[in-house]
């Protein structure tokens, strides 16, 4: 049987690579960015000048040989799904018995005047980074639109070069739409601390201007500003690429829909990662989770089924990690933008340092719902074990300093929180029992 994977980003070799494990079926993975699978979350880094593009490859050029994995660099332009075949630019055509779509994301546009100058683009690509690279050695000042992870990101790029950015952000808080109102003032408070990011809240882009040769001269916002620049990013959201969902006859909502083993209406046609939208997804959860941690766990659920074994994809535990300049953010199990109907939240903030610690718990059954981190880490696996066994919030304040992952130097505040929590409940004198260490995390983890 021969699998055809179109898209080369984490979901796509990560189902390539699990096929591989459990079959000897062909694989051939087409893509029209890069020869080889990248990093997408360095991407960043290569332009900060922290590591070269060929570092951001997790494995070596031999690697696919061995693994009998073949590489095609070529951009899919349709799918004949009665005849299982794609037309590629330049008149190619390839066969498959059962075809992969993973796609990815690309970035939004809203009509604004002027997004299509010479100087504006988004940053999603490998060609992205390339045109940012040549477009921006010698600018004096840029502009990043939209207030998401993409948008910190593209500003601390700028950041890292010493070039001015002025960053406008809709919200009135950064990320307020998805952080509660104390998370989403520490990243203002991070942002602020870097004076050549202008970070100006509620403002929205209004339009681009031209020079006489077509490039980008300045933005217009919506207080009728106009902000001279040389480059415009546009980070404000992304959308499911589907652009060959028609000529192949399959239903799309936001992305190519699928069913709960990740398969399309049409049949030996799958989708997955930033493109593939769930019918039916779990209460409270999205049909589109576009991070990078589910395209990689839906990789190894699909080769499952592509291998003859139908198997469901279940939405696991939340989780998702960032970083806002130097203050990182960890999130785990459901933790929304403030407090909802049966849910009692846990906050402690430092002082003096842009740290905190969440911990959301149902009201009723006092068992623990999910857990937001700024400035400080804790261990993916403890937090997931507590979530799923819906563990009681006083259970987990005790052995709290388990689930702790900083650097041993680094000043716990596990206890600042129990003492915090001693103070909402008068009478209750709750301990610290385990502090941070690996051995108290594998006892957690193993019920003990």
């Amino acid at each position: 049987m021969h699998i055809v994977i179109i898209g080369n980003g984490i979901a796509g070799i990560t189902t390539a690579r699990h096929v591989r494990k459990l079959s000897d079926h062909d694989i051939t993975v087409i893509s029209a960015e890069s020869e080889y699978f990248w990093s997408r979350p360095a991407l960043m880094y290569v332009y900060m000048g922290h590591m070269k593009f060929e570092h951001t490859q997790p494995y070596e050029s031999f690697f696919w040989t061995k693994n009998r994995i073949n590489l095609k660099q070529g951009y899919v332009q349709s799918i004949d799904a009665n005849a299982h075949q794609l037309q590629l630019a330049g008149g190619e055509t390839i066969s498959y018995d059962k075809l992969v779509l993973a796609t990815g994301s690309l970035p939004n546009k809203f009509g604004w005047p002027g997004q299509d100058l010479d100087g504006v683009q988004g940053m999603v690509s490998k060609q992205d980074l390339d045109s940012m690279e040549a477009r921006t050695p010698d600018i004096k000042h840029a502009v990043v639109v939209g207030g998401g992870l993409i948008g910190i990101e593209m500003a601390e790029m700028f950041h890292s070069r010493h070039i001015p950015v002025t960053f406008l952000v809709r919200e009135k808080s950064f990320w307020r739409g998805v952080m509660p109102p104390e998370e989403s003032e520490l990243i203002n408070q991070e942002i602020y601390a870097h004076p050549d990011i202008d970070l100006r809240l509620g403002t929205e882009l209004k339009e681009i201007l031209p020079d006489s040769s077509g490039k980008v001269r300045a933005v217009v916002t919506s207080t009728d500003e106009e902000i001279p620049c040389e480059f415009v990013g546009l980070t404000a959201g992304v959308h499911a690429n589907t652009a060959l969902a028609d000529a192949a006859g399959i239903e799309t909502g936001r992305g190519f829909l699928v069913d709960e083993l990740l398969q399309t209406n049409v049949a030996d046609i799958y989708a997955i990662g930033d493109c593939a939208e769930l019918r039916n997804p779990a209460p409270g959860r999205r049909g589109i989770e576009a991070v990078w941690y589910t395209g990689k766990h839906m990789g190894p659920i699909l080769a499952q089924t592509l291998c003859g074994t139908p198997t469901k994809y279940i939405q696991p535990t939340w989780f998702n990690s960032a970083k806002f300049l130097e203050l990182e953010y960890q999130v785990y199990g459901s933790v929304g933008n403030g407090v909802k109907d049966g849910e009692t939240h846990l906050y402690w903030q430092h002082p003096h340092q842009r740290k905190s610690i969440r911990i959301v718990y149902d009201t009723e059954s006092r068992s623990v719902l999910g857990f937001n981190l700024m400035g400080i880490r804790y261990r993916q696996s403890v937090c997931q074990a507590w979530i799923e066994s819906a563990t009681h919030i006083e259970e987990v304040l005790q052995n709290l300093g388990a689930a702790n992952f900083d650097p041993e130097f680094f000043k716990q505040y596990e206890a600042d929180v129990v003492a915090q929590y001693n103070a909402q409940h008068p009478g209750q004198n709750l301990t610290l029992k385990r502090k941070r260490g690996w051995k108290q995390a594998l006892a957690i983890l193993a019920g003990k």
